[in-house]
């Protein structure tokens, strides 16, 4: 009986603490931002993963895409009705098309290749961290996905009858072309597609992703198709050998083309599920192969997502939140999910991947990483992950020196090991300095510090800083540039990332240097508009001028991605100095406040994401900052598929999220401070690195009126008289105390 007692005891705290692992995980949701152009997708992923398999659901009848073409930079938006497969490789939250290839699609009765024809109206949808699930109303086969990080796993629940699973090379988000298939055997496909016109940018730098397809049941025929062409299938034939299925020689199927693909077919007594996992690559088919056999050996669909789920709760219990109310705590849980997927790994599971811009094939003994969207994750995602993930951000930055070496430039807008070139700036030096200065100090800084400079000073053939010699000459970009007073914005911003580096390094001489062109957007100044304002080549600034436009993307001159308003004061790296040219501490509020008054504030888009804290600078007006950003978090970040205020940009709009709702921001891009503002819960731990930080865990609490505004701050028993904060002094392992009255 006591024996009993022990081992009842045992499964129980067992249970207890599986329940409590699942706990981060099962706030998920997925469609948060499958709407309202967030550009996520509900799709099955690891974290960090190669492989997504997204419903596709954009390139059919009875689509929102017949309307506005937006919705092309993503597989699956949720007002969509139609889907005509699930898709493997797929971006998370980006602007620009690319990927969204290799779909399966089962269906029932006779082969149809057309997918306008075989697309199917879909229901019953779910989705979690690290699976999905719909039904497919035209044949009535519930389809469910998950992931490993190189492979896609689907399981189909097949009615009885005759059954089919498509492969489909034809279908993606870009217009490449050139894809191979090959039957290898009744229960196994391989091939290629090519990717890589992302915003349909260098289409001549197209790649190749390869994969590997293995079904868990042979099909009875099979077959191979190229539009408009279509090829009769075989019946299967096959022998036993030392008790394996192989496929006789004479009925392999090949194709090479544009719209092509496969089919394999069933014919069922009964309703039968049927597993298809298909391992990718951006190396060779042989490495797909090898990335499916390692990663999901003969494990079953269930064996697969439970250990995807477990990756998912171990990285999302880094942050744990009490108090707030169940959607507070799924909006939380979801956007850090979200930082989580970009930037993702490239290499194969033997450490090969493809070398920058050549594609020939090098080894990492470590992880390389890819999808580095900087011009919007250097505001606060890779803070982030210094903070929390300080062991990714490591092999992140990491990657940045191993693109550096490979091509001889810092990364800009990297995917898959190409350039695009994407957006204006130089950002790779600012989350060079941020992951140093925070103290993650484990890789080559003064390979990383010449990296910077090189970007910063070469004049010629520069492809990460246009306009170059302008901008040393005048301090400014003039009118002959495009985005001149934001592109002047942003070198500004990583030339005083380079001068505190430098000061960290002692180069005193550099410091001096990239301190004095880190201000020199002030020329750009008018005293009048109080806004900054386009200059021609003359110096003379630029006639007529409209400080509106520019707003919702539309052309301009002088600003990319935003107008005037949006931009006046993206330069919280010389708050100080801005606020002497506006007149003080009360002007300088007055017209921070007005963009917000006026509609101007975008919370879709970065130039302005870390306006709301500005206020913190003024004296007396630090509750504008907590009103601001506690509105801003109601209005536009909730528990519905529109519940991102747009585009996620590769996790920053939500890093934005996590970082409000936790009471902190990291102010300016590079100085590794946060400037503090209300959180939304009453208690948030961050588990702390020890490999990287003293501490073991960073406490914030909440105390007081919930609905008052912040009356003390209190750091480890001790009362903290400002609004900004060191990293250094949260990561020993503190306590912050925030009052309100």
């Amino acid at each position: 009986m006591y024996r009993k007692v022990i081992l009842f005891l045992i499964l129980f705290c067992s249970s207890v603490s599986y329940v409590a692992a699942q706990e981060y995980a099962t706030y998920v949701n997925p469609f948060i931002g499958t709407s309202n152009y967030g550009a996520t997708n509900p799709g099955a992923i690891a974290p960090r993963g190669m492989v997504s398999v997204s419903p596709f659901n954009v390139a059919g009848k009875q689509n929102i895409l017949e309307k506005d073409s937006r919705w092309l930079s993503n597989p699956y938006v949720n007002e969509n009705t139609f889907l005509t497969g699930f898709s493997h490789v797929n971006l998370s939250g980006v602007g620009c098309p690319d990927l969204g290839v290799i779909l399966l699609m089962p269906t029932t009765g006779n082969v149809e290749t057309n997918h306008l024809k075989y697309g199917s109206t879909y229901s019953n949808e779910s989705a979690k961290a690290g699976y999905y699930s719909s039904v497919l109303n035209k044949y009535n086969i519930k389809v469910e996905t998950t992931a490993t990080t190189r492979t896609g796993v689907s399981r189909y629940s097949f009615p009885k009858g005759k059954s089919n699973i498509l492969l489909n090379l034809g279908l993606g988000l870009t217009n490449e072309e050139g894809a191979s298939i090959k039957i290898v055997s009744s229960t196994e496909i391989e091939g290629m597609r090519t990717v890589g016109s992302f915003c349909y940018y260098k289409p001549e730098e197209a790649y190749p992703v390869y994969f590997v397809a293995k079904f868990s049941k042979p099909a009875d025929v099979f077959g191979v198709w190229k539009t408009p062409s279509t090829y009769k299938g075989e019946e299967a034939k096959w022998m036993s050998y030392n008790g394996k299925t192989r496929l006789l020689e004479g009925y392999r199927k090949e194709v090479l083309g544009d719209s092509i693909g496969s089919y394999f077919s069933y014919t069922f007594e009964k309703p039968t599920q049927i597993e298809v996992k298909v391992g990718v690559s951006y190396v060779s088919i042989q490495n797909a192969r090898e990335n499916l056999e390692k990663e999901t050996h003969d494990l079953s669909f269930e064996e697969i997502y439970n250990q995807t789920a477990s990756s998912w709760n171990e990285n999302l219990s880094k942050i744990k939140v009490e108090g707030g109310t169940e959607d507070d705590k799924t909006i939380f849980y979801t956007a850090l999910y979200h930082t989580l997927i970009h930037p993702n790994i490239l290499n194969d599971y033997n450490g090969d991947y493809p070398k920058m811009a050549t594609r020939e094939t090098l080894k990492t003994a470590g992880t390389r990483f890819t999808v580095f969207s900087f011009w919007d994750t250097y505001r606060n995602l890779h803070a982030l992950m210094s903070l929390v993930y300080p062991r990714q951000q490591s092999d992140m930055v990491k990657s940045m020196l191993d693109i550096y070496d490979e091509s001889g430039w810092l990364p800009k807008w990297e995917l898959n090991a190409t350039e695009t070139t994407t957006m204006v700036g130089d950002p790779a030096g600012i989350i060079l300095t941020d992951t140093y200065l925070k103290g993650i100090q484990d890789f080559d800084i003064e390979k990383a510090y010449q990296a910077m400079v090189k970007s910063a000073d070469a004049l010629e053939n520069n492809p990460l800083r246009p306009g170059i010699k302008t901008y040393i000459e005048k301090g400014y970009l003039t009118t002959e540039q495009e985005g001149s007073v934001s592109t002047t914005q942003e070198y500004n911003t990583t030339d005083f990332s380079i001068a505190l580096l430098a000061k960290a390094l002692n180069k005193k001489e550099d410091y001096k240097r990239f301190s004095k062109r880190a201000i020199s957007y002030r020329a750009l100044f008018d005293k009048n508009l109080k806004l900054l304002r386009p200059r021609n080549n003359d110096g003379t600034f630029y006639e007529p001028f409209d400080p509106l436009a520019g707003a919702n993307f539309t052309k301009n001159i002088g600003f990319i991605e935003g107008n005037a308003w949006q931009y006046a004061f993206m330069v919280s790296h010389d708050i100080n100095g801005l606020m002497k040219l506006m007149g003080g501490p009360k002007a300088f509020s007055a017209q921070l406040q007005k963009v917000f008054d006026t509609n101007q504030f975008d919370m879709a888009n970065e130039p302005d994401i870390a306006y709301p804290y500005l206020f913190n600078y003024v004296k007396g007006e630090e509750w504008r900052t907590q009103k601001m950003v506690t509105k801003l978090i109601k209005e536009y970040f909730q528990n519905k598929p529109a519940g991102l205020p747009g585009n996620d940009d590769t996790g920053t709009m939500s890093a934005w999220l996590i970082y409000s709702m936790m009471g902190i921001y990291p102010i300016v891009p590079g100085e590794p401070i946060y400037t503090i503002t209300t959180p939304v819960f009453d208690k948030i731990i961050i588990t702390l690195d020890s490999n990287y930080y003293q501490g073991k865990e960073l406490v914030t609490e909440k105390t007081g009126n919930k609905e008052g505004v912040i009356s003390e701050i209190w750091l480890d028993d001790k009362i903290h008289k400002s609004y900004f904060i060191n990293h250094s002094d949260l990561v020993k392992g503190s306590k912050l105390k925030i009052n309100l009255k």
